[in-house]
């Protein structure tokens, strides 16, 4: 178990890394030409390798670190029975979508995200797919379990709108990131009206999340699989990273007009993410320890009954 988490911590800080290094290049020096140019010849290579596969790798380390991470606290079978329905389903709507334009609109992928599918689809979309959702999905599946950590249907249903709500939230910054600024790694084929995207881009992020994670919660409907809050440190982390990636970059590269969809994100998105979080049932010893105080507070003192010998 401790390798398994070595390896995990070693993905997601690979992952950080690997975001920062991407940032550094997009927003500092591709602006600046003069900087590539003063480079070394070795340096000039490894810019060049990391802006061509710079978006590539982060993905796969994210996608690996969150893997590692769920079959630790989830098990084998929960995960294989998320990742395959999110990268398989995700994957044929982002087929049908650039093929047909439904569900998200007509739009292409460029270079820059490694090999393509069917040459319409980069591999590491659907893996972007998986390890989003399944963190969105943990946290709002621990939110809405409450202390208890009890699901019924109704709880089930709430965990995947509000797991979805997240996913689709994030793409609320990355959209504008990916495909409008200096270095896009995909385009729209038409006018979008949501700030350079059109509204069933969103109604199809909404409905792709909404379907896997629902197929998730088929399989996982004989197993509890609801995570305690001290475990959803990873899965949160990994969401906020993700969620400023590409949000500094929407902010900083785009015009003043782009805050308002960040701002909304950070309210469907960031927010929503932390409350859920913090309504998780609590470790066990963090739950013993706020009964201990409750049963020592003054108020039970004053009310105990006292020995029969010490009565007045």
């Amino acid at each position: 178990m401790k390798q398994l988490v070595i390896a995990e911590r070693f993905c997601l800080i690979a992952h950080i890394v690997s975001m920062a290094f991407g940032l550094a290049g997009l927003l500092v020096v591709i602006p600046r030409p003069e900087l590539i140019m003063n480079l070394p010849p070795a340096g000039q290579v490894l810019f060049q390798w990391g802006m061509a596969g710079g978006g590539v790798v982060y993905i796969i380390f994210g996608a690996a670190a969150v893997a590692l991470y769920a079959y630790r606290t989830l098990g084998l079978g929960a995960t294989l029975s998320f990742m395959l329905p999110s990268v398989f389903l995700s994957l044929g709507s982002e087929l049908l979508g650039t093929s047909t334009g439904f569900p998200f609109g007509h739009y292409h992928y460029l270079s820059g995200l490694g090999y393509k599918i069917a040459g319409l689809v980069p591999f590491t979309i659907p893996l972007s797919w998986f390890y989003l959702g399944l963190v969105c999905y943990a946290i709002a599946r621990a939110g809405v379990a409450g202390k208890d950590g009890k699901l019924n249907w109704v709880r089930q249903i709430a965990a995947i709108a509000f797991g979805a709500l997240l996913l689709t939230s994030w793409d609320f910054v990355l959209d504008p990131a990916m495909s409008q600024t200096i270095v896009p790694f995909w385009e729209f084929e038409e006018p979008g009206a949501f700030f350079g995207m059109p509204y069933r881009n969103l109604a199809g992020w909404m409905g792709t999340g909404a379907l896997f994670m629902s197929v998730a919660a088929f399989f996982w409907r004989k197993t509890p699989n609801v995570l305690q809050r001290s475990q959803l440190g990873l899965p949160l982390v990994v969401y906020l990273i993700n969620f400023a990636f590409g949000a500094i970059i929407t902010i900083t590269s785009l015009d003043s007009r782009f805050w308002f969809p960040t701002l909304l994100a950070v309210f469907l998105g960031v927010v929503p993410a932390i409350a859920l979080s913090w309504m998780a049932k609590p470790q066990a010893k963090e739950a013993a320890e706020t009964i201990s105080y409750q049963d020592q507070s003054p108020i039970k003192a004053e009310i105990a009954p006292q020995p029969v010998g010490l009565r007045k």
